[in-house]
């Protein structure tokens, strides 16, 4: 579920307001930015949903409808389409990983998104992971902090290394647009930690929240020390615990204050219309209003700016969000979005020519978050292609299945609350041994519905990942309290709720037709993923399917090729694979099929979806059930 809806903090439409501003002029990054070799920028972009594979065999794919991008990556540097996403495949957490080079277990993400926090009488109450890096754990129904326990959070119980100080201890500004829980995410609770809850900006909150999250969500630039950039406006950045100290930095929070350091002149997305939420709130959009134009004109202007790292989140392209409609694969609207996506990387990479940003002196990473499963029936005809011929779907949404009203013909009342779809918190959190816990699992792993779709009985459950078994897929974290009972992972189209919980057989089964494209389970299509790298060092290896990587190789891969370490150990390896030979150590290349080999064996050990945890997930569901 969007981070927008989820937080109540939705704005109802977005009509970007039509107007002609020029940017500030383009200038080189900053001589104190010390990156490898010829290179002077990085431009990271991450995808909500977008797929390299196709989901309907006969309809090209959302990256082969978008061939400016497409090409731009296979022509300049490498694809991997042999790429994974961690568990539980949803948009914080995957970004998050992606960004960090660790696993929810060392992050601090855990399960998903969205989790539930045991209370000290055992009842559970929602929480949500899209919060800014430093904030508390907090309710997001009565938007209030639980505890001080931080939203990004090491196994030591402490704030979580932030991804951007390694590139502004080496002088360079970083700045960010729409990127998980590296900008302000939230009113409730991220304004008054940062700012203060008697500053001017929770003022501004309580007398015009819209106008709030247009001036303070989702846009920030965190400055090297000394830079220019971080002036008026700006704000320490206060991160206590990265380890070696992090004293003397600063930052700008919010469009308020990032857009005039950067242009002279209103933010325009590409297509030249000043950026809006369409309600009259100049300023962030909103995160569903991220499309690529306004992502792609955020990241281009800061980085005319000067401003030389860069990244940003694209919304899904699947809907429509100004209106809601999500489409199928190959519908006309769909079609019609992907080419309006594809129009926008075209006019981005000229500009960015135009500004001497090019593969010879920038390192591009682009990704996707995770991919998803289509819920809906066969398409109509069945031979459409979306381009010739459209697609139409007489129906379309996830299989909705009360768990308490199924739970109940076979005796189990236990009460339990559900996060995510399928994480279940057993009310007085019992241990995994205790009969409430034994006799849930188990009578959950005898149901059976009837599909809505293919008319066939299917289990409920698919798998199931105790808290042990969580410990071995980097599910939990040092914060117990948010760590579930028991995950369920269900068949791909199915959400596991606690409504109607005095139904009764097929009635507990529903469709929601909100929510049709699906991830969060395990599968392959929604578990496989692709990345795309480019710029100096890079070989030009075009779609490359023979290396096994997943989110956590991104980040050492690309400081490898960038010349820069963390302050932490990462969970995953670089690809060099990719890299070309003088971007390694010469220790390393002296041992280069030997590391490859360890770090191909090393993943299928480590990673979520690699053999190891595949296994044990298997052999924990026949104990569980």
């Amino acid at each position: 579920m969007k981070r927008i809806s989820r937080l109540g903090l939705a704005i109802a439409a977005l009509a970007l307001l039509v107007s002609r501003t020029a940017s500030a002029a383009p200038q080189p990054a900053a001589p104190a930015c010390r990156l490898a070799g010829p290179i002077q920028h990085v431009i990271f972009i991450v995808f909500d949903n977008v797929h390299f594979r196709r989901d309907n065999p006969d309809v090209p794919s959302d990256l082969e409808q978008m061939p400016h991008l497409l090409d731009f990556l296979t022509r300049n540097g490498t694809l991997d389409v042999n790429h994974h996403t961690p568990l539980i495949a949803h948009t914080a957490t995957d970004i998050l990983t992606a960004l960090s080079g660790l696993y929810p277990d060392r992050h601090g993400m855990g399960v998903s998104n969205t989790f539930r926090f045991f209370n000290p009488d055992g009842t559970s109450d929602p929480a949500l992971s899209f919060a800014y890096w430093t904030a508390p754990i907090f309710d997001f129904v009565t938007a209030t902090p639980f505890d001080a326990s931080p939203t990004m959070v090491t196994r030591a119980g402490k704030i979580a290394p932030a991804p951007w100080v390694a590139y502004t201890r080496a002088g360079c500004d970083f700045g960010a647009a729409g990127t998980a829980n590296i900008e302000l995410e939230n009113l409730a609770v991220d304004i008054p930690s940062f700012f203060g809850p008697g500053s001017p900006q929770a003022a501004e909150v309580a007398a015009d929240p819209a106008q709030a999250t247009a001036d303070f969500i989702g846009v920030a630039v965190h400055c090297a020390k000394g830079s220019a950039l971080c002036g008026t406006g700006s704000v320490e950045d206060n991160l206590p615990d990265e380890p070696g100290g992090y004293i003397g930095f600063r930052a700008l929070m919010g469009h308020k204050y990032v857009a005039p350091a950067i242009s002279s002149a209103p933010l325009t997305d590409l297509n030249d219309s000043v950026i809006s939420d369409g309600l009259g709130h100049v300023g962030f959009p909103g995160f569903n209003g991220m499309v690529a134009p306004v992502t792609l004109g955020y990241i281009a202007a800061m980085q005319e700016a000067g401003v030389p790292i860069t990244t940003g989140y694209i919304s899904a392209a699947h809907e429509d969000s100004i209106n809601g409609p999500i489409w199928g694969p190959g519908e006309a609207a769909y079609v019609a979005h992907l080419k309006f996506y594809d129009d926008a990387f075209a006019t981005f990479f000229a500009r960015l020519a135009k500004d001497g940003i090019t593969p010879d002196n920038t390192v591009f990473v682009v990704a996707a978050d995770e991919n998803d499963h289509f819920a809906g029936s066969a398409p109509s005809p069945a031979n459409c292609d979306g381009i010739h011929t459209p697609c139409t779907y007489a129906r379309t949404g996830q299989v909705t299945v009360s768990l308490p009203g199924l739970l109940a013909e076979q005796g189990v009342t236990t009460p339990f609350d559900v996060a995510t779809s399928l994480a279940l918190y057993v009310q007085g959190n019992p241990g995994p041994l205790d009969p409430t816990t034994r006799a849930l699992e188990r009578t959950t792993a005898r149901l059976t519905i009837t599909s809505p779709y293919s008319g066939r009985t299917e289990s409920v459950a698919h798998y199931f990942a105790d808290r042990t078994e969580m410990a071995l897929l980097h599910m939990t974290t040092a914060d117990a309290l948010r760590t579930p009972t028991l995950t369920v992972l269900t068949t791909p189209e199915i959400a596991l709720t606690t409504d109607s919980a005095t139904c009764t057989g097929q009635a507990c089964v529903g469709i929601d037709n909100t929510e049709v494209w699906v991830h969060g389970n395990l599968a392959p299509e929604i578990n496989g993923n692709w990345f795309g790298i480019v710029g100096p060092g890079v070989k030009r290896l075009g779609i490359e399917d023979g290396v096994w990587s997943d989110h956590t190789d991104i980040r050492p891969t690309m400081l490898a090729v960038l010349g820069l370490t963390d302050d932490f150990e990462h969970q995953g390896r670089v690809v060099s694979e990719f890299l070309e030979e003088r971007v390694e150590p010469a220790s390393a290349r002296r041992l280069e099929n030997p590391l490859q080999r360890l770090g191909a064996v090393y993943k299928q050990l480590n990673a979520p979806v690699g053999e190891f945890a595949l296994a044990t997930l298997r052999a924990t569901t026949r104990a569980v059930g």
